[in-house]
């Protein structure tokens, strides 16, 4: 069922420990408490190593049934200065067990570096190696545009053809998008600060759920997904909680 899902990046991380998991919660049943808490996950660590298919399986049987992760493709696929040339790693990424989170397979994140400007080209024929399916599964990608050069009308039709998502960032480091550029909305919210105990503060993350419900209208599937990443990491799960709730 389309709906709008708020989640956090990853369930291992250490200050975690002290504002948001609760004492009696072992290491090991992180996953299980903060899929309890939070509606969906973005997977980072597949972003830095290849995961088997024994942990995808392993995650998803730890999640709850209507839960959803997002899954960030390898730094191999998308790190390099010609993009054209990653079908290999492209490859390698969707092969290593994906299928095995079942209906929890969410979109895919496909992070560029900072430093690789908008070539045309070079984007379309990116986008022509993503694949639509995995097996008779839709697959839905969402790439991460981390240079200015993206903000262009160019950009945004030829994502548009390809019915590629664009991430929207809330960020003071990187661009920030505001257009819908494929079937659902993926949004990063980079900005949390510390002495904030919900990382954003309470009017901005009502600003936020609005802005939210507006693109569940926009975007054809219905589907939005909301993660607050980086910025005070801290603070995520918290700010999560909070828009949860307002929504």
């Amino acid at each position: 069922m389309a709906q709008i899902r708020v989640g956090i990046g990853g369930w291992e991380f250490a200050p975690w420990r002290e504002t948001f998991y609760p004492k009696d919660v072992p290491q090991k049943k992180a996953l299980e408490y903060a899929s309890s808490q939070v509606t969906s996950i973005e997977i980072n660590g597949t972003f830095y190593r290849t995961a088997k298919p024994e942990h995808f399986a392993s995650w998803a049987a730890r999640t709850p049934d209507d839960f959803m992760f997002a899954v960030k493709a390898s730094r191999y696929a998308t790190n390099r200065k010609v993009l054209a040339e990653a079908g290999e790693s492209i490859e390698r990424f969707i092969d290593s067990g994906l299928n095995e989170l079942g209906d929890k397979l969410g979109p895919l994140l496909w992070q560029l570096a900072a430093t690789k400007q908008f070539d045309p080209a070079d984007v379309e024929a990116f986008f022509k190696l993503l694949p639509p399916k995995l097996g008779t599964r839709k697959l839905r990608h969402v790439l991460d545009a981390r240079h200015d050069s993206f903000l262009c009308d160019d950009y945004l039709k030829l994502a548009r053809k390809y019915k590629v998502a664009t991430v929207i960032t809330d960020s003071p480091k990187y661009p920030n998008f505001t257009d819908v550029t494929g079937e659902f909305v993926y949004a990063r919210l980079m900005d949390a600060q510390s002495g904030i105990a919900t990382g954003y503060t309470k009017p901005a993350l009502k600003q936020w759920a609005t802005t939210a419900r507006q693109w569940q209208q926009e975007a054809k599937s219905g589907e939005v997904y909301v993660y607050f990443i980086n910025g005070a990491k801290e603070r995520a799960p918290a700010a999560a909680q909070h828009l949860l709730t307002l929504l």
